[in-house]
């Protein structure tokens, strides 16, 4: 159960760190699995003012960061980038050969479905607290729409993994019921996808929390990332449904996030993937140390400076300007975070590495300085360590830390760089490949610049003149002075310093291939890339999209089992795990 904290003034915290993780420690509103304590507060007692609402919303954060390692694990063995080690469990390995058993503990939805009886539980008892007028119809919204998104985020996770699954928007007597088809029947995957939509875009409160007990800076921890973009959730379901415009539209929502900032660093930094800082490096793109760029040993390779740091780096301004949702791991509270166990080879069971496939990708980018490999890859993504690839996004920040008792980290769940590729995708199915390209490769800036630079006048180029949610300026002249709020942005493999992919008057079809295998270069384990292989196959129906890459990632591991896997696959039904609880 969660224990209500009074909190009237931001003074009255001790630290807003340890009052949320202590309720994530204590997880749920209600736990329907355990036989309720005499002691437990139950109705009124739990939901009796705003703050006891509050301790709600931050207790179905601790129940749904106890998903972070299904959905890191679903969406990565399964694809086509992680394989197992010889550590892996037998259950690991059923995932990545996409032959489970009924006992393996990964495909149970169980864990799921308790997340989504928190929220229905919750969302029930707001609409009681608000008819009580036991606060204000704002703080209704704001709330209700938060864990409703959590919800949808959740019911999405269940669709892309099981397909057929019942939606279920009431609590209910028992979890267990969720198993009983003639009470709840299972509806299918785009059934699932509209009642999404339709619920999600039906909430009156689309933005983040503003003016709110819940948001609190203290420390180095900005709270309100610690919470769901509604706009990011909205975009990514209209991009499941084929409502491209809609998805573009919420997207550009949140590029568009600093735009009317009085601080010019935010305004011209914040979600639009600047370029390298060559006299600092501090920055979260891949450098080297100025006039030593034909060095491959003056790479920027630590925790404070270049694209490496997006990961290890404290919560601080430079953070602000790349992540959007990032849930952090306290080795003093509870959950415990996984990744060290999955991951380190030295500190942990190594249980997951990169693939071969991911790797030889990775080695198949060429620099601007004509290195023949991606540094995302090797330099900062994984490491070897010994003659063992070691994927390093989530270890970083425990490494630094040098204590094997403070098992720090954190769970990746939204940044600029996946909501560029996102938008991308929705902007070349709109037939807006120019900007999908701009975005993708070179930025805005240059890619519309027509040739001319600053010393020019640059009133009418350096821009889409479209409306929006295609509308960029990236003017950068003195002659008139312009600086457009994107003259900064650099595109995704400008920001990685990789060479140009494809062209701007490439095809539809073209263009998406360049923005999902930049999906896979760019976003590597950060649990993305099963949903992007099952999205753009099911959008195609084309299922050898998914199964090729499968059957690549097994055959290069020199698995027997490559070609009937690619055959199963074929099949979309294949895709989606049994429904074992």
């Amino acid at each position: 159960m969660i224990t209500t904290i009074k909190t009237k003034t931001t003074k009255s915290i001790v630290s807003i760190l340890s009052v949320m993780t202590l309720l994530f420690s204590l997880g749920s509103c209600q736990d329907y699995l355990d036989v309720q304590p005499e002691d437990k507060l139950v109705g009124d007692q739990l939901y009796r003012d705003i703050y006891d609402a509050d301790a709600a919303v931050i207790g179905v954060y601790g129940k749904f960061m106890a998903l972070a390692e299904k959905h890191v694990i679903l969406n990565e063995m399964r694809a086509d980038l992680m394989t197992t080690t010889r550590n892996s469990t037998p259950y690991l390995k059923e995932l990545s050969q996409h032959n489970v058993s009924a006992e393996n503990p990964y495909i149970s939805p169980k864990e799921f479905y308790e997340v989504i009886q928190n929220c229905n539980d919750i969302l029930k008892n707001f609409d009681i607290m608000l008819a009580d007028k036991k606060f204000t119809q704002s703080q209704y919204e704001q709330r209700y729409a938060d864990v409703g998104c959590i919800r949808s985020w959740v019911y999405l996770q269940l669709g892309i993994h099981f397909g057929s699954v019942p939606y279920i928007t009431e609590p209910i007597e028992t979890l267990e019921d969720v198993q009983n088809i003639s009470k709840y029947p299972r509806i299918s995957f785009d059934q699932l996808i509209d009642n999404l939509v339709t619920f999600t875009e039906a909430l009156t409160y689309k933005k983040q929390y503003e003016g709110s007990s819940l948001v609190i800076p203290v420390d180095t921890y900005n709270t309100a990332k610690f919470f769901i973009n509604k706009e990011c959730l909205l975009g990514d379901l209209n991009l499941w449904k084929g409502n491209y415009l809609a998805a573009a539209s919420y997207y550009k929502n949140v590029l568009e996030t600093s735009s009317n900032s009085a601080n010019i660093n935010e305004l011209f930094d914040v979600y639009r993937l600047k370029g390298a800082d060559v006299s600092t490096n501090n920055d979260l793109a891949v450098g080297y140390v100025r006039f030593s760029e034909q060095d491959a040993r003056s790479l920027i390779n630590n925790n404070t400076q270049g694209w490496r740091s997006i990961f290890p780096r404290e919560r601080d301004a430079t953070w602000n300007i790349e992540w959007i949702w990032s849930l952090p791991f306290d080795s003093d509270f509870a959950p415990a975070n996984p990744f060290i166990n999955i991951f380190s080879k030295n500190s942990g069971s190594y249980l997951a590495m990169p693939s071969q496939r991911a790797i030889d990708l990775w080695n198949s980018q060429r620099q601007q300085n004509d290195f023949p490999y991606d540094a995302r890859g090797s330099k900062f993504t994984y490491n070897m360590v010994g003659d063992d690839p070691v994927i390093m996004k989530y270890l970083y920040k425990f490494e630094a830390a040098n204590d094997q008792f403070k098992r720090e980290g954190d769970w990746f769940l939204y940044r600029a760089a996946k909501l560029h590729l996102r938008y991308a995708e929705a902007a070349n199915r709109d037939n807006q490949q120019k900007i999908a390209y701009a975005l993708l490769n070179v930025g805005i800036y240059e890619a519309y610049r027509d040739g001319l630079t600053t010393s020019d006048d640059v009133t009418n180029v350096m821009q889409t003149k479209e409306p929006f949610p295609y509308d960029f300026d990236a003017r950068n002249g003195e002659a008139p002075r312009f600086r457009g709020n994107w003259h900064r942005n650099v595109g995704i493999r400008g920001r990685a310093r990789l060479t140009t992919v494809g062209a701007i008057g490439d095809d539809m079809i073209t263009t998406e291939n360049n923005i999902i295998n930049e999906a896979a270069l760019e976003l590597a384990y950060e649990g993305n890339r099963w949903e992007d292989l099952v999205r753009i196959a099911r959008r195609r129906n084309d299922p050898s999209f998914l199964a090729d890459k499968i059957y690549e990632k097994l055959n290069k591991e020199g698995n027997a089992e490559a070609t009937e896997v690619r055959t199963k696959l074929m099949n979309p039904s294949n895709w989606y795990l049994p429904f074992k609880w």
